[in-house]
């Protein structure tokens, strides 16, 4: 047995990078966030505070989503993904793939959806009081009734998709007791 024999195997190479993580958690915070308002806000009524600023700062959340999910792509292409410790099995792996996939397409309809509704809707396009994001729609009603209907059936699945991505995540972590989350945290985990 050689000196290399008794080294640790690195961690590291099993979870994702900190700029990954980071913009994991940082994205998810976001996204409930984002979520809450626009639940809290849907029970004022329109037009009147403090509902505009609701809907301000969940659209103010909401580009902020959409500039870090170009940013977390990016990163994800080029960084790609840290290989398991032990295989998940080939229903599990593309039942995760599927659900990253949707999470992903999910991020990406939100964001635009609101655009799209506010932006034909002749509403604000707000960037927490900065400045305005350029209309890059005209207005049309019918245009924006469609990304009102897209912004709100989205929602509806989204709701349901991020359920089963934590049923999926206490799963592996209470059940299965795998390294799935801790490639997430950062932390090593004890499998």
């Amino acid at each position: 047995m050689t000196a290399s024999d008794d080294a640790p195997i690195s961690t590291d190479r099993f979870m994702f990078g900190r700029a990954q993580r980071w913009l994991h958690w940082s994205m998810a915070l976001l996204i409930f966030a984002a979520i809450g308002l626009g639940i809290v806000a849907a029970y004022y009524p329109s037009g009147q505070q403090p509902r505009q600023g609701l809907l301000e700062l969940h659209k103010s959340i909401g580009f902020t989503i959409l500039a870090l999910l170009v940013v977390r792509i990016v990163l994800r292409l080029i960084s790609g993904e840290p290989p398991y410790r032990r295989p998940l099995g080939h229903l599990t792996e593309m039942a995760a793939r599927a659900g990253h996939l949707a999470l992903y397409g999910l991020m990406l309809l939100m964001p635009l959806s609101g655009y799209l509704f506010s932006g034909a809707g002749g509403y604000s396009l707000p960037w927490f009081g900065l400045f305005q994001w350029p209309r890059l729609v005209p207005r049309d009603h019918a245009l924006s009734e469609w990304g009102q209907v897209l912004h709100d059936r989205g929602a509806w699945v989204l709701g349901a998709v991020l359920a089963l991505h934590l049923a999926a995540v206490c799963w592996h972590q209470f059940v299965k007791r795998d390294e799935v989350l801790s490639r997430m945290t950062g932390r090593a985990s004890e499998s």
